[in-house]
């Protein structure tokens, strides 16, 4: 079953991001919204459950906001081509979707909810995996999307973002609002520079999923109990505590080149007010994020184990985390030579 669940998942991403037709399209991301759910409600609680519900009905709302906005453009221009959205209700439609796909502001309500009754395994999912297929479509019809359409859009996910995560103790609601500031960074340059935007977006995947992977292991979900790791994990302490800064966006960890390729690319455009206030509203995320690294890194807990074997890291993940971590915390250098 667990299998034919993630093949479904697979499989439906994989045609989201490979179709032509509106039609193909709207069939993988139903098939992967069908695909996800026995995922998110395989823990028999209320919450997972309740959690299950929210995630069907927005997904379900979005899903035929999107057919609606490609069939009106189909109407209108005769071509079910993605790349062809040239309506303009159909455009801010299709935006419409998208963003409630994605859980960027201001269609964002469900996803700290939908996180937080799920396991951090679903949450690595839902905020990673689960962000490709609306994501593609965004790319693939940047260049009919006008900025002043998707800047007030990114600006207020970066604002509700950081804003929403400074009050929280939970570490799934946090990085629910994380990754809704990480959107509105995409959000805002996909329609100037779609290539930096897919960039933003990849660099965040790869620094969240060993940051989530590294919870998942200490099984930590509240602030509280982040605090008892660094007594029994010191280097995956350390670990969390850089991806941390990294996600941050604070040089000269990789978190910090996307930010500053997109500031530059707003500021070339002559957007230097948005790109101000942008820096500015990032200064909300950092707040949570060094607050939650120094939970991890400067409080000792109260009471340290007596055994003499201390608390070790799963085994199953170590390849994942190993592999992502360098490329989450040092590739600043080489990233410029990938986008020219």
């Amino acid at each position: 079953a667990l299998f034919m669940i993630a093949l479904g998942i697979i499989i439906s991403t994989l045609t989201v991001t490979s179709a032509n037709h509106w039609l193909t399209a709207w069939l993988g991301l139903e098939l992967n919204m069908i695909s996800i759910l026995p995922v998110i409600t395989k823990q028999k609680h209320p919450r997972s459950t309740e959690a299950a519900t929210k995630y069907f009905l927005t997904q379900a709302m979005a899903s035929a906001l999107l057919l609606f906005s490609s069939t009106l453009n189909a109407w209108q221009t005769g071509s079910w081509d993605i790349t062809q959205l040239n309506n303009k209700l159909s455009c801010i439609l299709m935006i419409s979707a998208l963003t409630m796909k994605m859980g960027a502001a201001p269609a964002h309500f469900w996803l700290p909810e939908v996180l937080q009754g799920s396991t951090l395994t679903t949450t690595l999912l839902i905020t990673t995996w689960q962000k490709i297929a609306p994501i593609t479509l965004l790319y693939m019809i940047s260049n009919h999307i006008q900025s002043n359409i998707l800047l007030p859009i990114g600006l207020l996910s970066i604002l509700v973002g950081g804003w929403g995560g400074i009050n929280q103790t939970q570490l799934r609601k946090m990085m629910a609002y994380s990754s809704i500031a990480h959107l509105g960074w995409t959000m805002t340059v996909i329609s100037i520079a779609p290539n930096i935007a897919l960039t933003n977006i990849i660099i965040y995947m790869a620094i969240s999923t060993p940051f989530f992977l590294l919870l998942t292991s200490s099984s930590s979900k509240t602030l509280q109990t982040m605090t008892t790791t660094w007594a029994h994990a010191p280097t995956a302490t350390i670990i969390m505590m850089l991806l941390l800064l990294s996600m941050a966006g604070l040089p000269p960890l990789t978190g910090f080149t996307p930010k500053l390729l997109i500031l530059d690319k707003l500021v070339m455009h002559k957007l230097t007010p948005a790109a101000t206030t942008m820096a500015i509203l990032s200064l909300l995320s950092l707040t949570f994020y060094l607050r939650t690294m120094y939970l991890l890194a400067s409080t000792t807990s109260p009471t340290t184990t007596q055994s003499t074997t201390l608390w070790r890291l799963k085994p199953n993940y170590y390849q994942i985390t190993t592999i992502l971590t360098p490329i989450a915390l040092f590739n600043i250098t080489i990233l410029p030579a990938l986008l020219t």
